[in-house]
């Protein structure tokens, strides 16, 4: 990818992933150092998911109707204003929970907006899969690389450096993106948010393609969460392994996920087609019942990465049709409505998994989780188009999105 804009925006990308990995590893220390407690170190995951919920619709309206540069550099800032703060107050527990909402409560204004601006920062339509795949390698690369290295920073110099070294790169963040060249110039609405919002849902329902595609979210996220939080449980009860081997459980996902970019760009000719975006799916609800069905070790690594592969594989996919299906006036509704629906399954998932591993055993999480990732990408697969294709206006009867008569 030769374009300077990109390299720009990639880079900001970047750094803000490797302050998030910072901050998510001291957080759940600092927390769990505070209170002792597995159920307060969870409450700081409640509390990241619920701006999405809360706040999803109304930033996506404003991503659509505001400069999205403006949106992306002002978040930036106030992430790194609130990190700061989180530096200073650490040690109070009701002072980072405050802060872990607020954090994430400015992440839902910037991700949609992040993911409306990409196609007119890269330009050519050809060269947004491509993008997307530098984009999510980046990310997994940083976590796998830096999260051993925030811990130990943590441990020997304490969070308060953490928190900082977050704070630092969404500054450098908003300094690469304010001198980021956009081609779109903001679509100002006569109209008030609520009506933005409106407009967003019908043309979401208008849409078969969409309609699909938010139930088989709704269904994976169902899955996801729980099988995502309690994996160092399947791990001590149903493995028996050390947290040495853990850790290469969590490696073997981030080598399946950053090998699954580099398979898709090499083999895919056209992401928009339903089998790529609803094939990893499949393959995901396929290892989850593996892990459930075997305690070896070995073939737990294979499976696991195999989910990294089928999870990026699915993640530049998705991100990919919905920038190149979506019209650019509707993008930051749908990415928002879309966050809505994956954190609201995540959060109902967490509580019920947790449950359920406690009265029936992990492995019956795990068979249930796949079987619901199963089902999802069944679901798409039937139901959806044959081709995604972009049409000019969403929502409209005669033009619907998204291969309505492909």
């Amino acid at each position: 990818m030769s374009r300077p804009a990109f390299r720009r925006f990639w880079a900001a990308q970047t750094v803000s992933r490797w302050g998030d990995t910072f901050n998510s590893v001291a957080l759940v220390i600092v927390v769990y150092e505070l209170t002792g407690s597995g159920v307060k170190v969870a409450g700081t995951v409640a509390l990241e998911i619920a701006p999405v919920i809360l706040f999803g619709f109304i930033a996506g309206s404003f991503v659509d109707r505001y400069d999205r540069r403006r949106i992306m550099v002002s978040a930036d800032v106030a992430r790194a204003l609130v990190a700061i703060g989180l530096a200073v107050f650490h040690d109070e527990l009701l002072a980072v929970y405050l802060a872990a909402f607020a954090l994430s409560a400015f992440t839902v204004l910037f991700n949609p907006a992040a993911g409306s601006a990409l196609p007119a920062v890269v330009v050519d339509p050809d060269d947004i899969v491509g993008a997307n795949a530098a984009v999510w390698s980046a990310a997994v690369i940083s976590q796998i690389a830096l999260a051993p290295v925030a811990g130990l920073i943590v441990a020997t110099a304490g969070a308060r450096i953490a928190f900082l070294l977050n704070a630092l790169t969404f500054v450098i963040s908003a300094v690469l993106l304010v001198r980021l060249p956009m081609v779109r110039e903001p679509v100002r609405s006569a109209g008030k948010h609520l009506a933005d919002i409106a407009e967003g849902l019908k043309a979401i329902r208008s849409s078969r393609f969409l309609g699909v595609l938010a139930c088989v979210q709704g269904l994976a996220a169902l899955s996801a969460g729980a099988t995502s939080a309690l994996l160092v449980v399947l791990a001590e009860d149903h493995l028996d392994v050390r947290a040495s081997q853990f850790g290469l459980l969590i490696a073997a996902i981030g080598v399946g996920a950053g090998v699954g970019p580099l398979v898709l760009q090499r083999i895919a000719k056209d992401v928009r087609r339903r089998g790529w975006l609803f094939g990893p799916y499949v393959l995901r609800g396929v290892v989850d019942v593996v892990l459930a069905a075997s305690t070896s070790f070995g073939v737990a690594l294979g499976a696991l990465a195999a989910y990294g592969v089928g999870t990026s594989t699915g993640n530049v996919t998705y991100n990919s049709v919905l920038q190149t299906t979506v019209p650019e006036r509707m993008r930051g509704r749908v990415f928002a409505f879309f966050d809505v629906v994956w954190q609201t399954g995540r959060l109902l998932s967490i509580g019920v998994g947790g449950l359920a591993a406690d009265r029936f055993g992990i492995a019956a999480v795990y068979l249930l989780g796949g079987a619901l990732l199963v089902g999802a990408g069944a679901l798409g697969l039937t139901l959806a188009p044959q081709r995604l294709v972009h049409a000019a206006n969403v929502g409209d009867a005669d033009s619907r999105m998204a291969g309505e008569h492909g």
